[in-house]
C-alpha cells in the first residue's frame, strides 16, 4: 500500500492553505525563478572550461543529452508539483511515494544541488566581479579571489596561491539578507535581474554570430587524448554531465509551491516554460562562443566576456560582466531559497531540529534557516575550488533526478485514482528514459565524485540514526491518518 493516499493529498493540499508561508507568486514569477536559477553559472562560466577540458565544439550535443535528461525529469517534477504543492520539491515528494528514509536521503542528497550550487555560483559571481574591477582600474588582491591553494595570475606577472575567495563569500551573505526580508521582494528583483542578463546574451548571440569562424568548429567532435572525459564520445558524455549543472533550476520552482498563488495550474507550466526557454538560449550561445574562440582558449572564469573581446568590440564587454553579476546573484537568491525551502519541510517533518522551521513574525520567512544556511554556503564558497564544486551539484542533482523519476512510476502503479491535475505523458517510458539518462551522466562523472557522493550519504545517514529518526513524525502518521488506513 503506497503512503499517500487520496486523503493525506488532501491533507498536504490543506497544509499548503494554512498560509505560514506567504501565496505572492504568480505564474511569472515562477517561470522567472526557474529562469532565473537555470541561467547563472553554468552558461557565464562552465561552458568554457566544459569546451576546453571535456567535448569541444560538441558542447552542444553535451547540451542537448542534459538538455532531455532534464526534459523527461521535468514532466515528472511536473506532475508531482502540481498533485502535491507544498515546499520541498523532490523531498517531499519521495516522503509521499516511498516513505520516511528514502526522503531523508533525496533531503540529505538536494544539500548537494542547493547549498554546493549556490556556493558554486558564487565563485563564478567572484571571477566575473575582479575581472569588471579590472577594467575599471580596481585591483582586488590575488590571494583573497580564490579558494586556499588554487593558482591566481597576478597582473604583473607571475602566479599566487589563493587564501580565501572573499568576494565569492560577501556575495552570499548578501543574498541571505535579502531572501530574510521577504519573498516577495525577492521575487520581484530576481524577476527584473532575470529580463537583464537574458537580454544580454540574447544580444551577444545576435551580435556574435557575424563573427562566428567555421574553423573553430572542425573537428566539430576532438579525437580522444586517450584519457576517458577528454573529447571524443567519452568527452561529450562527460561534457553532458558537467553541463548539466547549467539546467539546475526548473525543480526550484517545486520549491516555492506553498507560496504560489495557484500551484496546480502555475507550477507545471513555470517549470516547462523555463526548461524550454533556457535550452534554445543554451544552444545559440553556445554555437556562438565556440565558434569565435578557439574551445582551447576558453578555460577562464569570463568565457561570455572573451568571446565579446574577440569580436573587438570592446564597448560590450562592461555589459556582458555586469549582466553575469546580476544574473548570477538572482540564480543564488533561487537556490538558496530552494534550500531554505527544503529545510523548512524536513523541520516540519521532525527530520531537522525545529529552527529550521520557525518563519520571521513580520516577514513570513524561515529567517533562522536562511542565516544559517547562508553563513555555511558563505565559507564553502571562499574554501572550495570552482570544479569541485561543480562536479559535486552535477553529482547530486542527477540522483535527485533519478529518484523523482522512479517516484512518478511507484505512485501510477500503487495510487493510480489520486487526482493529477497535470500528468505526465508517454508512460512509463518518458520516467524511465528519463531516469536511465540521468544514471548515464553519473556514470561520466569522475570517480573522485563518486566517492565524495558515498561520503555524504553516509553522513547523512549517521545524521539521520542519530537525531532524525528519533524526532520525525513516522511516514503513517503523518500521511495515513488511523483512521483511513482502511480507506
Amino acid at each position: 500500500m503506497s503512503l499517500l493516499t487520496r486523503k493525506s493529498v488532501a491533507e498536504l493540499r490543506l497544509e499548503a492553505d494554512k498560509g505560514t508561508l506567504r501565496r505572492s507568486l504568480g505564474k511569472l514569477n515562477l517561470t522567472a525563478l526557474g529562469v532565473g536559477s537555470i541561467i547563472g553559472t553554468g552558461i557565464f562560466v562552465l561552458t568554457g572550461t566544459a569546451a576546453s577540458q571535456n567535448a569541444g565544439p560538441a558542447l552542444v550535443i553535451s547540451m542537448v543529452i542534459a538538455g532531455i535528461a532534464c526534459a523527461f525529469a521535468g514532466l515528472c517534477y511536473a506532475e508531482l508539483a502540481a498533485m502535491i504543492p507544498v515546499a520541498g520539491s523532490a523531498y517531499t515528494y519521495a516522503y509521499a511515494t516511498v516513505g520516511e528514509v528514502f526522503a531523508w536521503i533525496i533531503g540529505w542528497d538536494l544539500i548537494l544541488e542547493y547549498a554546493l550550487s549556490m556556493s558554486t555560483i558564487a565563485v563564478g559571481w567572484s571571477g566575473y566581479f575582479v575581472s569588471l574591477m579590472r577594467d575599471l582600474g580596481w585591483t582586488v588582491p590575488a590571494a583573497l579571489t580564490a579558494s586556499p591553494g588554487v593558482p591566481v595570475a597576478l597582473a604583473q606577472g607571475g602566479v599566487i596561491a589563493g587564501v580565501f575567495n572573499v568576494p565569492a563569500a560577501v556575495i552570499v551573505l548578501l543574498v541571505t539578507a535579502l531572501l530574510v526580508i521577504g519573498i516577495r521582494e525577492s521575487a520581484n528583483t530576481n524577476t527584473l535581474l532575470v529580463v537583464i542578463k537574458s537580454v544580454v546574451l540574447v544580444i551577444f548571440v545576435a551580435v556574435g554570430i557575424a563573427y562566428v569562424r567555421r574553423d573553430n568548429l572542425t573537428p566539430f567532435i576532438p579525437p580522444n587524448t586517450g584519457e576517458f572525459g577528454h573529447f571524443g564520445w567519452s568527452g561529450v558524455l562527460r561534457g553532458s554531465a558537467v553541463m548539466f549543472f547549467a539546467y539546475i533550476g526548473f525543480d526550484a520552482v517545486s520549491t516555492a509551491a506553498q507560496e504560489a498563488k495557484n500551484p496546480q495550474r502555475d507550477l507545471p507550466f513555470g517549470i516547462l516554460v523555463s526548461l524550454a526557454l533556457c535550452t534554445v538560449l543554451y544552444i545559440a550561445v553556445a554555437i556562438v562562443l565556440i565558434g569565435i574562440v578557439p574551445y582551447t582558449k576558453l578555460n577562464v572564469a569570463d568565457p561570455i566576456a572573451v568571446g565579446i573581446e574577440a569580436t573587438g568590440l570592446t564597448w560590450f564587454s562592461p555589459i556582458v560582466k555586469v549582466s553575469a553579476l546580476f544574473g548570477l546573484f538572482s540564480t543564488m537568491l533561487v537556490q538558496l531559497l530552494g534550500q531554505t525551502r527544503i529545510f523548512f519541510s524536513m523541520s516540519r517533518d521532525g527530520l531537522l531540529p525545529p529552527l529550521f522551521g520557525r518563519v520571521h513574525p513580520r516577514f513570513r520567512t524561515p529567517h533562522l534557516s536562511t542565516i544559517l544556511t547562508g553563513c555555511v554556503v558563505s565559507v564553502a564558497a571562499g574554501l572550495l575550488p570552482l570544479t569541485t564544486l561543480s562536479q559535486l551539484v552535477s553529482m547530486g542533482t542527477l540522483l535527485a533526478f533519478t529518484l523523482a523519476c522512479i517516484g512518478i512510476v511507484i505512485l501510477r502503479r500503487t495510487s493510480p485514482s489520486l487526482e493529477r491535475p497535470f500528468r505526465t505523458p508517454g508512460m512509463p517510458w518518458v520516467p524511465v528514459l528519463g531516469a536511465l539518462a540521468c544514471v548515464v551522466q553519473m556514470v561520466g562523472l569522475p570517480w573522485a565524485t563518486w566517492a565524495r557522493l558515498i561520503i555524504w550519504l553516509v553522513l547523512g545517514m549517521v545524521v539521520y540514526v542519530a537525531y532524525g529518526r528519533h524526532h520525525a513524525v513516522s511516514a503513517r502518521e503523518r500521511h495515513i491518518p488511523q483512521h483511513a488506513a482502511a480507506d
